[in-house]
């Protein structure tokens, strides 16, 4: 069974930035489509960004658009979420989680594999 590792969480102010990694640890993570998801308390869990396996299409929900950017960085196993100017709303748990299509989607079932989340508080 495959497990997903998220790590780079934590606590930032306002307009800060922060970098979450993914890394998979059965078959390397590049084989994989890698989506982010976030969840508040009480909420849904909703799709932030995901990349495909070739790293050529990524797409983002649009209030993070411009400010977030997922990418590949195959020699060290991951995909990377780097968030820019974050701001209150972004305050969650962040979830990476693997497509075996290799493609990645905003629907959550459309994912095999998930991992166990990462905090990110975003404080004024």
């Amino acid at each position: 069974q495959e497990q997903l590792a998220e790590s780079g969480g934590g606590e930032v102010a306002v307009g800060g930035s922060l970098t979450l990694s993914c890394s998979a640890s059965v078959q390397p993570t590049r084989v994989y489509g890698i989506g982010w998801f976030r969840q508040v308390p009480g909420q849904e869990r909703e799709f932030v960004s995901y990349i495909d396996r070739s790293g050529n299409i990524v797409r983002y929900k649009d209030s993070v658009k411009y400010r977030f950017t997922i990418s590949r960085e195959n020699d060290r196993n991951a995909v990377i979420l780097q968030m820019n100017n974050l701001k209150l709303e972004d305050t969650a748990v962040y979830y990476c989680a693997a497509d075996r299509r290799g493609m990645g989607s905003i629907r959550r079932d459309l994912y095999d594999y998930w991992g166990q989340g990462t905090q990110v508080t975003v404080s004024s």
